[in-house]
C-alpha cells in the first residue's frame, strides 16, 4: 500500500466510525482496493470528480507555432444530490462527467455503490462510499414487520385521533386564554373610571 493510500485508509476509518465498529470485511476490501494513483489536484479530495483532473499540454499559435505550456481544469459545479440512504441532501463538489454517471446510475447512492473503491479517486467519494456500505450493512441486520392492510388502517386512524385530541386541546386552551384576558380588560376598567372619577372630585 502506498504511502497516499494508507493515508486515505486512515482517514476512511476515522470519518466513518474507527476501526473497531466496522465489519472486518467491509475495512479489508476497502485497504485493499485504495487507489495508488497520485491525484494531482489537491481539490479533487473535497468532491467527486469521476476521474477527471487537471490536464497538461501545449498552446500553440497560429502564425509560428509556438508552443506554451497550458493546463485544462475540470468543469466542476457546486450541487445539492439527494441521498436517499441519510433521507438529506448532500452539498458536493461533482463534475459534469460525474453528474452524468450519476443520472445513469440512479442517483449518488447507487453510484458509490457500484463503483469499486479503486475507481473512487478521491476522499470524499471513498468515505461517503464507506458510509453508505456501513448503513445498507447496519439495514441488513434489522428485523423488519410488515402489518395486513386491516391493522395500518387502525394504526393510522389512531395517530389521525391523537391529532385531533391535540387539535383540541390547543383550540380549547385558546379559548380559555382569551376568556382570562377579556376577565382582565373587564376588571381593570372599573378601577380605572373610579381613579379617574376620584381625581376630578380632588381637582375641583
Amino acid at each position: 500500500m502506498s504511502f497516499r493510500a494508507r493515508e486515505m485508509y486512515k482517514k476512511v476509518v476515522r470519518r466513518v466510525g474507527g476501526e473497531g465498529k466496522l465489519p472486518a470485511e467491509l475495512m479489508e476490501s476497502v485497504k485493499n482496493m485504495l487507489p495508488d494513483s497520485k491525484v494531482v489536484m489537491g481539490r479533487a479530495k473535497r468532491g467527486i470528480y469521476a476521474g477527471r483532473h487537471i490536464q497538461f499540454g501545449n498552446k500553440v499559435s497560429e502564425d509560428g507555432g509556438n508552443k506554451s505550456r497550458r493546463t485544462w481544469k475540470p468543469n466542476v459545479q457546486e450541487k445539492r444530490l439527494f441521498s436517499y440512504i441519510h433521507d438529506r441532501h448532500i452539498k458536493v463538489k461533482v463534475t459534469t462527467h460525474a453528474l452524468r454517471c450519476i443520472d445513469k446510475a440512479g442517483g449518488i447512492d447507487e453510484y458509490l455503490l457500484k463503483t469499486p473503491y479503486n475507481k473512487m479517486d478521491t476522499e470524499m467519494g471513498i468515505v461517503w462510499k464507506a458510509k453508505i456500505e456501513k448503513m445498507y450493512s447496519q439495514l441488513a441486520q434489522m428485523e423488519v414487520g410488515f402489518f395486513p392492510p386491516e391493522e395500518e388502517a387502525k394504526i393510522e386512524q389512531g395517530f389521525e385521533e391523537v391529532r385531533a385530541a391535540k387539535r383540541e386541546h390547543r383550540r380549547e386552551a385558546r379559548k380559555a386564554l382569551a376568556k382570562q384576558t377579556q376577565l382582565e380588560a373587564g376588571n381593570a376598567g372599573p378601577e380605572q373610571t373610579a381613579g379617574a372619577s376620584s381625581d376630578v372630585a380632588v381637582k375641583s
